[in-house]
């Protein structure tokens, strides 16, 4: 038996094992976006993988995690914020971007875009989330000057990776986050998603911030 690990759902399947004549991993197609994707239960952790769900730089990347859809209820989460303060959901409208790195380019033009647009998103929180570690952030938002978001470390465990689906496995940005934009609104649910279709792309910032004011 294995067990698929969705947010808040435990859900049991029954896999058969490897043998000479039948793969351990079990695939499966979904579209995500119109996109058609390859899932599948990875081997070791019993974890949805999404093969192929980005790219970088052309290449593939796998995600771990089944994909946010609009509707969803907002998976819960505690990530620590540069004062290492837990910091989760607070009940507004919220725009959480992930991203690889705060030290990459594009991660950074993209926190600084949402650092000035929130001055004209009123009771709306903007968490930018990575695997950077909080000192990492505390520094860089000083040398940015950045102060009107939260810069959200996710680095002690994948659960928040894994819950929104945007966990990267393999690679050379294994364990990091992919890029991807979610906006959950004050009653808790997921009212607009975007996973960028290539890590090294930007979002579509005009969707983002409609979708918050909406």
């Amino acid at each position: 038996m294995a067990f698929l690990r969705l947010p808040g759902i435990r859900t049991e399947l029954t896999c058969s094992f490897e043998t000479a004549d039948r793969p351990a991993i079990l695939p499966a197609e979904s579209r995500i976006n119109g996109f058609a994707e390859q899932t599948h239960l990875s081997g070791g952790d019993g974890i949805m993988k999404r093969a192929g769900a980005t790219t970088l730089k052309g290449n593939p990347v796998d995600l771990k995690g089944r994909a946010i859809v609009v509707g969803d209820v907002a998976p819960t989460f505690s990530l620590q914020a540069n004062d290492l303060s837990e910091v989760t959901l607070s009940g507004k409208t919220t725009i959480i971007a992930t991203v690889p790195s705060l030290d990459t380019s594009v991660c950074a033009l993209e926190t600084k875009k949402f650092n000035d647009e929130v001055k004209n998103l009123p009771n709306v929180d903007v968490f930018v989330v990575s695997m950077d570690l909080p000192f990492g952030n505390k520094r860089w938002c000083a040398s940015e000057g950045v102060e009107n978001i939260k810069t959200l470390s996710a680095h002690r465990c994948t659960d928040f990776g894994v819950d929104y689906g945007v966990l990267i496995s393999g690679g050379p940005l294994d364990r990091c986050l992919a890029r991807a934009v979610f906006v959950v609104g004050a009653d808790g649910k997921v009212k607009f998603v975007e996973y960028c279709k290539e890590i090294a792309d930007h979002p579509n910032y005009e969707a983002v911030l409609a979708a918050a004011k909406s």
